[in-house]
């Protein structure tokens, strides 16, 4: 009897298990149709936005050709027109690039060979803050495990083994750096693709250093880069909560986007936070060329027989000029038009721009003036690793 009871309950389970199961399957189906709209909306939409991106790059060649015109012309009216007309063609590119970020694009180059042809373009904000925000912790928590092994290996073990773990962990750190980073712009981030770029050149020169052999040279050089890494990630480190506050602040008031990785605009009222990060930084423009000409003398010693060492040093002497000039363009501009402090706070008043590892910032104070992109880039503890600002604008 009590057998028979106990069937009986489970085929009423049962029962009740099929009913949910029907509308699961009712669901799932609704789904997988809502799924098949959205692909033909979304490849409906990216036709619609290409169509209007060609015209409206047909429309900027033809009001470049009317430029020429206007010049001769001393009538104020067309000259207004033809300005409010070039704005409007910004805007309206700005706008579809918002539209881009949130529609699948094909991968590019990099992200094909890594990951093949899978669709890497997430679809809400919620998921692109998720993942902005990882990247940004798997930058500090990467920087903090650096500092920790280069001052292990610098001061507690000198041995081949574990520098070769600490050079295959910066090849990790950069490979996956440039993968995260190929995803953001594919998700709408304005990373410029001269800082991706240079993440593939810190790659390779990890790479390099862990294949170099443990020897004379090798150990010449050792203690001097070791400790240029921990000093390195230390400056990140300061940079994270430098930038993180900046970008929180002015999100609070409403200035940049909640989608923005840092900012690319750099405000009068910035300044007086930057002036702290200035000396880290300065130090270090000096200290990756310091390296490079070290690593040249090493490479004249008459034991030195490692090709490692001229292929680190070429690309760190090379890249001198480039890091060490637009800190001194930014103070010659600085000097010329000092920014002028908002009362109170201002607009937002009281806080510095966040310079992050992204794309470069520009300098703009409150009379507009604009400095080159690219403002103090410098080698990381990989040999290379530039700050800089990117948007999610």
């Amino acid at each position: 009897m009590n057998r028979r009871a106990s069937v009986s309950d489970c085929l009423r389970d049962w029962e009740e298990l099929q009913d949910g199961f029907q509308r699961v399957q009712e669901t799932h189906r609704l789904y997988k149709q809502k799924l098949e709209e959205l692909t033909k909306l979304q490849d409906g939409i990216s036709s619609s936005i290409s169509r209007q991106k060609k015209q409206l790059k047909e429309l900027s060649l033809a009001l470049k050709k009317c430029k020429c015109s206007l010049a001769d012309n001393n009538e104020e009216e067309p000259k207004e027109s033809f300005q409010e007309l070039q704005s409007m063609i910004k805007e309206r590119q700005d706008v579809f690039f918002e539209m881009e970020a949130y529609l699948p694009k094909k991968n590019g180059l990099y992200l094909s060979l890594v990951l093949g042809n899978v669709n890497v373009t997430l679809l809400s904000k919620q998921a692109k803050f998720r993942y902005k925000d990882e990247y940004e912790k798997f930058k500090l928590y990467l920087t903090i495990i650096l500092l920790i092994i280069s001052f292990t290996c610098r001061f507690l073990l000198n041995s081949r083994v574990t520098d070769a773990v600490f050079n295959f962990l910066l090849v990790w750190y950069y490979c996956t750096l440039t993968i995260r980073e190929s995803i953001l712009i594919n998700n709408g981030s304005k990373i410029k693709g001269w800082w991706v770029f240079h993440h593939y050149i810190s790659t390779f020169l990890s790479g390099v250093m862990l294949t170099w052999p443990d020897g004379l040279m090798y150990q010449k050089f050792r203690n001097q880069f070791l400790t240029f890494s921990m000093y390195q990630s230390f400056v990140q480190f300061l940079q994270y909560y430098y930038q993180s506050g900046c970008l929180y602040r002015l999100r609070a008031l409403g200035e940049r986007h909640t989608m923005d990785l840092t900012v690319e605009g750099f405000q009068s009222w910035m300044w007086r936070g930057l002036t702290f990060l200035l000396p880290f930084l300065f130090f270090g423009q000096f200290w990756q060329l310091y390296n490079a000409l070290t690593l040249f003398q090493l490479a004249r010693h008459p034991e030195c027989k490692e090709w490692q060492v001229l292929m680190c040093g070429l690309p760190s002497l090379s890249s001198s000029p480039a890091t060490s000039s637009p800190p001194c363009v930014l103070f010659t501009r600085n000097s010329r038009t000092r920014p002028r402090w908002s009362k109170g706070g201002g607009a937002c008043g009281a806080c510095p721009t966040p310079l992050s590892l992204s794309s470069p910032p520009t300098f703009t104070p409150a009379n507009k003036t604009v400095l080159p992109s690219g403002v103090l880039p410098f080698f990381s503890p990989g040999w290379r690793q530039r700050w800089s600002c990117s948007s999610w604008s």
